[in-house]
């Protein structure tokens, strides 16, 4: 059945690979916290979700490996965004 569904819906495998990384939870949360605020440091996003700083990195690097988020360095910050339309997108089709 899936096969069959596979052949009528075209879904690119790079867009299934966003919504797997997507599917955590605390990823999510991180990237409506980025979209909402248009970027943040690690320790901002630490902070405002009581998580430590570790695993904030962990977590932006997965979302990093599938171009979710982009990073900027600012002396020793580095600064999180989304620049990914697909991405506002899904969030805006779930936040409804």
């Amino acid at each position: 059945m899936a096969n069959n569904l596979n052949k009528r819906i075209k879904i690119n495998p790079n867009d299934l690979s966003i919504l797997k990384v997507l599917s955590h939870p605390i990823r999510m949360q991180l990237v409506i916290f980025l979209i909402e605020r248009n970027y943040s440091n690690v320790n901002t996003m630490a902070e405002h979700f009581e998580i430590p700083q570790s695993t904030v990195s962990q977590h932006l690097t997965r979302l990093r490996e599938r171009n979710i988020v982009n990073y900027e360095r600012k002396g020793a910050e580095v600064y999180y965004s989304i620049d990914n339309p697909k991405v506002t997108a899904i969030i805006k089709i779930l936040a409804d």
